[in-house]
């Protein structure tokens, strides 16, 4: 299955997600839906999921462009992208993302949401930049750096907005593993097999409860959050 931005293959019981809109990878309305809908089909047709990028480039956040075009825009995109970051949190398959380069602000995030993170080595940034360029943290990114980033690299990453290359972001907590870019991808599907092993439905049940308190807290504060994404409101 493929769309303009994302194209979905089943293989060994893995439904492996490729994200390439021959850009940056932004999360945009586009993408969110198009990995909304491979998600839908990954439920009922493998065991586990594999998303990954575009050669250099895993995601660069959320589309400029719409976040550039009014407080209600960015509200709508934003809550969309909470949305399917909770949604990748919470999945009942195990979730793996081979980060094929720069990952930032809410490439970060989608880090953050996987069960599995492999990275490729290289020259790439890692990081939620947000406070550098003047924007507020929401809620739930806070809450998903804070139950998967190491704790002493907690405050530096989320408040003072560092920004890390694939082998620091490993020590940090944004990557389990960084290996040659030549070999990310059958690494990755190695981990997703791995974990496609396990048992269902006790892994859906279990993960739920390892995360519960993430999610009621997250769940409880977004429509409250999300007046504020854009940034000009304090929170």
């Amino acid at each position: 299955m493929s769309g303009e931005s994302l194209t979905t293959t089943i293989e060994n019981d893995i439904a492996i997600l490729t994200m390439d809109d021959g850009r940056a990878n932004a999360l945009g309305h586009a993408m969110i839906g198009a990995l909304n809908v491979a998600l839908d089909k990954a439920e009922s047709e493998a065991r586990a999921v594999l998303i990954l990028g575009r050669e250099n480039r895993f995601c660069a956040g959320f589309d400029l462009e719409v976040m550039g075009s009014g407080p209600e825009n960015v509200r709508k995109l934003v809550t969309a992208g909470a949305e399917l970051l909770m949604r990748l949190y919470e999945y009942p398959l195990p979730v793996v993302m081979a980060c094929t380069g720069h990952a930032l602000a809410a490439g970060g995030l989608l880090l953050l949401s996987a069960d599995a993170r492999i990275g490729a080595e290289g020259s790439f940034k890692i990081g939620l930049p947000e406070v550098a360029i003047g924007m507020t943290m929401p809620v739930f990114g806070i809450e998903l750096a804070r139950d998967r980033l190491a704790r002493n690299r907690f405050t530096e990453a989320v408040t003072q907005a560092r920004i890390y290359g694939p082998a620091e972001a490993v020590a940090a907590g944004y990557l389990d593993a960084a290996v040659p870019a030549g070999s990310l991808l059958e690494t990755a599907k190695a981990r997703a097999a791995e974990l496609s092993a396990l048992q269902q439905p006790a892994f859906a049940n279990t993960k739920r409860k390892e995360r519960g308190l993430t999610i009621r807290h997250i769940r409880d504060t977004l429509e409250r959050d999300s007046d504020g994404f854009d940034g000009a409101k304090p929170r």
